[in-house]
This record gives structure tokens, sequence and C-alpha cells, in this order.
């Protein structure tokens, strides 16, 4: 029994011995040749090489560690002879490539080939012309293909105008998403009508992809050449839920009770998590709650109006970083007794009024201001003989002098009405 324990642990270090590489084969692995880096997309590139033709394999496992230089460091290893690579490229990209052999860390790897891309012609521009600060955002919308997907995606990006561009200066914004490529139709422009925001109604992005987006902003002037703008977007980053839908509420004595439906989301009912705020309108008071349903009573005051909203977040526990959707558009419920402010203006302001003219009315009286300020206009006299009288003219036929004679003709009825009258 010994004798046969010794030769199978015999066979078994032989066996172990033939399987391990030869010391010698460890410290020829050769740099791999023909190192190449080339865009094959909105910041994507594919790094290709291929193994020294002088290289050994003795039934060993080839495999490559890439080293990402720049524009962000990275290391990862990969048995094939490319690799693709997703990274912003408006600041140029460089990378080295060196042979291992697989799952064998303890074999001294090859020395390093290395390969850049500078920045491309397309690329070129002055500088502080490219946009700043961009930011993106995704909510889910119903599709029209309801039958293939019930949900899409709709993207909307805002940026900045570079400081040192031109005003006639113009952008615009591509994205990226997997293989497909689109260009943006809707912008929203700045006073001088150039493009500062951009919206996709629906895209091709997934309703639940974690992947990364690519977005380019390019621009055009007739005074400068302006400078293109990369950014990738984790999507779960920008990824924002909708406000939860048909919020209604209700109040039964002093009880106020809210429901509402989850928002419009691939994600089911379950993964949701909502908060709501109530205002109270006449105290000026605010009042939050979370809860996992989307139904909600609480006991309020019956004289006062109250506001009500409430927003969503999906859980993390379905696989996505919890942020808070926008609030609901508000519903007012309840009673307020106190006049509105613009009642109460409107009657000060009547009361001040009549104050004033009041004490206008009384000081005028009091110091007889109309009497000095509009004086009595005095009555002209009227002589009722003057408009009976009578005139006489005597031309002599011979003389150039006129005389003429005046007189008076009274009657009798008109003296006894002169006599009654006065």
């Amino acid at each position: 029994m010994a004798a046969v324990l010794l030769i199978l642990s015999g066979a078994t270090a032989i066996l172990q011995a033939d399987l391990l590489p030869d010391k010698k084969f460890h410290s020829l692995l050769l740099p791999p040749v023909n190192f190449t880096i080339k865009i094959t997309g909105l910041a994507k590139v594919l790094l290709q090489w291929e193994p020294d033709p002088r290289q050994e394999r003795r039934d060993v496992n080839l495999a490559y560690r890439v080293r990402i230089n720049a524009p962000q460091e990275d290391d990862y290893e990969t048995m094939d002879t490319e690799s693709q690579c997703v990274t912003i490229l408006h600041k140029g990209f460089s990378a080295s490539v060196q042979t291992i052999i697989w799952d064998e860390y303890s074999v001294p790897a090859s020395s390093w080939v290395s390969a850049e891309l500078k920045e491309p012609p397309d690329h070129l521009g002055s500088p502080g012309t490219s946009i700043v600060n961009l930011t993106c955002t995704t909510n889910a919308v119903v599709s029209n293909y309801m039958h293939l997907r019930p949900y899409q995606m709709s993207l909307r990006c805002t940026w900045l105008v570079g400081q040192d561009a031109p005003e006639d200066t113009q952008y615009f914004l591509y994205y990226r998403y997997g293989s497909w490529t689109e260009e943006c139709q809707e912008y929203s422009k700045d006073t001088l009508k150039r493009n500062i925001a951009c919206w996709f109604p629906r895209t091709f992005i997934n309703s639940k992809a974690r992947g990364r987006l690519a977005v380019h902003v390019n621009g055009s002037s007739k005074h400068a050449a302006i400078k293109p703008f990369d950014q990738l977007l984790a999507l779960q980053d920008i990824d924002q839920e909708n406000p939860p839908v048909n919020v209604t509420a209700g109040i039964e004595g002093t009880r106020l009770s809210i429901q509402w439906e989850k928002p419009v989301s691939a994600f089911p009912i379950s993964c949701f998590h909502y908060e709501v705020k109530i205002h109270n309108i006449r105290k000026d008071y605010v009042q939050t709650e979370k809860m996992m349903i989307n139904t909600f009573s609480w006991i309020i005051d019956d004289v006062s109006k109250h506001s009500v909203q409430v927003r969503a977040a999906v859980h993390t526990v379905c696989g996505k970083k919890g942020h808070w959707s926008e609030w609901s558009q508000p519903i007012y419920v309840g009673n307020d007794e106190q006049a509105p402010s613009t009642e109460w203006f409107i009657i000060v302001l009547m009361s001040a009024i009549c104050f004033v003219l009041l004490m206008l009315s009384l000081i005028c009286r009091i110091c007889h201001l109309w009497t000095k300020l509009f004086p009595p206009v005095p009555a002209p006299k009227s002589n009722i003989k003057d408009l009976f009288g009578s005139t006489n003219y005597e031309k002599a036929g011979s003389s150039e002098t006129e005389i003429e004679a005046i007189s008076y003709v009274e009657e009798a009825g008109l003296e006894n009405l002169e006599d009654s009258v006065f």
C-alpha cells in the first residue's frame, strides 16, 4: 500500500512539473506590435494590436494588460487583441498595452508599448469658446409603440455659452447611446438666438439602462473656430423620475385624505416610496411625511386652507439610485376665514380717502377758503328804457354836417309795467 501511494505522489509531482511554464520562457514575454488607436464614434475609440511573431506560446494562454493613461487612468485585462474604450476625446487620448500570461501573476509581464491619439482636427478651436456647465436629465414617457415597449426615455440638456464665444456662435448637440447616434432637432435660445438647451421628446435610451451616455456639442461662428465639448454621463445619475399622477385630496371634518398613483415609469409600483408635503397657508407651516404606500391621512385645522404636494423616488432595492422627482402640482383644500390681503388693502385705502376728504371739507368751511379762492361775481345792471330808445337822424340837404337827435318815447303801458315790477 505504501508503495502504491509513493508511485501516485511521484506521478502527481511529474504532472505538475510538466504543467508549469518553463522558467526560461517567463523572461521572454515580448510586447505586442502594431498598436493603434482609432476613433469609431462619439467618445469611442478602438484599440488594436498584434502579438509579436517571435513570441513562443507553448500551450500557455497569452493575455494583455491595457492601461489608459489619458484623459482618465484605467487598467484592465483581456485575451483579445482589440478593445473598445468609451471616453471623452476633446482632451486627447493615450494608452499602453503589455503581454501577460492569463491567470499566472507570478510570471513577469513584458514591457509596455504605447500609442497616443492627439486632439482630433475637428476638436481644435479657440480656447474659451466651447460650452460650459453641461447638464442632462432623462425622464420616462409613454411610448408610441406600446406593443413593443410601454415606455421610452426623453432627454433634456442645458449649457452655458463659452465666455469668449462670439455673439454669432451657434451650438449643436449630439448624443450616442450604444451604436445609435442622434442630433438634436429642438433647441431653446438665449436673447442672442444662440442655442442653450436641447430637447429630445423620445430617444433610443433603455428605460432601465445602467450604461453611459456620450454627449457631444460643437459649434460654428464667422469670427472664431468653436472648440467642441464631450462628456460622458452615467444614466443612473441623470435619470429623474416623474412626479406622481392623479393626486387627489379631500377633507371630512378635520381629517385630510390624500391619494395618488405611481409616476409614469418602467418600474413597478412596489419600487416607489413617496414624500407628502402639506402646507398650512394661514399659519405658514409645512409638514412633510415619508411612506411606501400611495395613500395618506392627516388631522388638520378645519378653518385653514392647505396645499398638498407629493413626490416619488425609486427605492435602492430595485437597483437604482433614489433621486427624488419634482413635486406634483399643488392641490388646495380647506377654507380660510381671513379676508384676502387684497380686500383688506382696498378697504383701508377707501377709508383713508374718505377721511382725507372729510378733513379737507372741515378745514375749508372753518377758514372760509372757498370764499377766498372763489369770490362771487357781481351781476350786471340793466336799464329797460335803453331797450325802447329810438334814434332820429336829421340831415341837411346841402350841409355836410349831420345832426343826431335822440328822443325817448314813453308809453303809458310801459310805466304801468315798471311800477308793477319795481
